[in-house]
């Protein structure tokens, strides 16, 4: 049964947040609170957690949808080809805060070595930030969706954890999540193309 720990108003708990940082690195699986909807994350460097991350939500794991949690825009250099000017304006008004940005990538680790592009994300909450901190790989993340046809996600922390307690080894929760996912934005063609539009204001774009 996996653990559960609670933070109050999303303020960081850093007892908290070294313990699920420790989870993560054993190759744990964790759920976590953002700034859009809870959501289900392993280390991006950690083959295991990776493949049992794809098993969970039925996917192959080489062409899964999933996105990178990175702390900041001095990673995004990392795992994204050089962007131009406009491009990077973009990505300022925009981040951190809900949105996805896909784009070109370089050359990533297996199991991901033959993409063509990674959604990237940098989240406006307090927890996560935190955590991020004290992570040695960014977050493959996957947003948690519900079973029910009529409810695309679900809010309340105690039914999520019931839902998923037998798959993960930790949850962090700070109260109700939010049902509205993040708006995704494709831009690695010469348009922007808008995939989902989400909590993640158009307008700005």
């Amino acid at each position: 049964m996996a653990e559960r720990l609670k933070f109050y108003e999303s303020k960081p708990n850093l007892k908290f947040l070294k313990k699920a940082a420790d989870t993560l690195d054993r190759g744990g699986l964790i759920i976590y609170p953002t700034d859009t909807v809870y959501a289900l994350g392993c280390l991006s460097n950690n083959i295991n957690s990776l493949q049992r991350l794809a098993s969970i939500k039925e996917v192959k794991l080489d062409k899964a949808p999933f996105s990178l949690f990175i702390r900041d825009f001095s990673h995004l250099s990392k795992y994204t080809k050089p962007l131009n000017n406009s491009t990077f304006k973009l990505l300022k008004r925009c981040l951190p805060g809900p949105y996805t940005f896909i784009l070109p990538c370089l050359k990533l680790q297996k199991p991901f070595e033959k993409r063509k592009s990674i959604g990237i994300r940098i989240a406006n909450h307090p927890i996560l930030e935190g955590l991020m901190d004290l992570l040695k790989a960014p977050l493959i993340t996957s947003s948690l969706h519900d079973v029910d046809e009529i409810l695309d996600y679900t809010t309340d922390p105690d039914l999520i954890y019931e839902r998923w307690e037998n798959n993960i080894d930790l949850m962090l929760e700070d109260g109700f999540g939010g049902n509205i996912p993040s708006t995704v934005v494709n831009l690695c063609g010469n348009e922007i193309e808008i995939i989902r539009q989400g909590k993640g204001d158009l307008s700005i774009l």
